[in-house]
């Protein structure tokens, strides 16, 4: 059994604190679902309602983890929950605790700037963005960014990275990208930039519905003519 003053787990074969990585993108994959949902509809509606719940959970949750344990924090439960018959994959607690020690600071400065002073700025943008980007890269790939700077702020290498990107090795003949590769991947984006271009006016009006005489608002608001 792990000491309450220790933060993260010991496991047998590790020699420091490790968490499970499986938890952490499940849980950062929560996070980011709503997160975009709550700008979305900021976007959309302008209501900022459902962006000021869910900076109030992030900072709730973020702080059980620094503060408490995260096995406490309500995120991580319900991602061990959703990964709990997948085989755990262990990571340093150190670096995963550096990096949410940067998202409270983030979620504080939301929550003072949104929640409590009710503002929105550029600022306040540039940080949701921001949380986007860490929570995407981390949930889709794995790659935590804030875990990328813990080696310059600590001055040494983190232990037990996911897919061991910390320690430098060469790359298998399947993880190397060819120039035939590059050469399809630009050519494809060639070709969705041409398809936008040639048939962007007969794609840009709203569809009707199938069945009935319902129509969509049209982009000016009043209602498509039916053809």
């Amino acid at each position: 059994m792990s000491r309450p003053d220790r933060f993260g787990e010991i496991v047998e074969g590790y020699d420091i604190p490790v968490l499970n990585e499986r938890e952490i993108r499940a849980a950062a994959g929560i996070f980011f679902v709503f997160l975009l949902i709550a700008v979305m509809v900021i976007v959309f509606k302008q209501n900022f309602l459902m962006l000021k719940y869910m900076i109030s959970l992030f900072l709730f949750d973020f702080a059980i983890r620094v503060f408490v344990r995260p096995k406490y924090a309500p995120s991580m439960i319900i991602g061990r929950f959703i990964v709990g018959n997948q085989t755990p994959e262990y990571v340093g607690a150190a670096q995963k605790k550096f990096a949410w020690v940067f998202g409270l600071l983030l979620a504080v400065i939301m929550f003072g700037l949104m929640v409590v002073a009710n503002t929105f700025s550029f600022v306040t943008g540039l940080i949701c963005m921001t949380c986007l980007i860490f929570l995407s890269f981390e949930s889709m790939f794995g790659i935590c960014l804030g875990c990328l700077f813990y080696k310059w702020f600590y001055r040494e290498k983190a232990r037990y990275c996911p897919g061991e990107v910390c320690d430098v090795k060469a790359k298998q003949d399947i993880q190397k990208i060819s120039l035939l590769q590059v050469i399809a991947l630009i050519g494809f984006v060639v070709l969705m930039l041409a398809a936008a271009f040639k048939f962007g006016g007969k794609l840009s009006p709203s569809p009707r519905p199938i069945w009935g005489s319902q129509s969509l608002p049209s982009h000016g608001g009043a209602p498509a003519d039916r053809p």
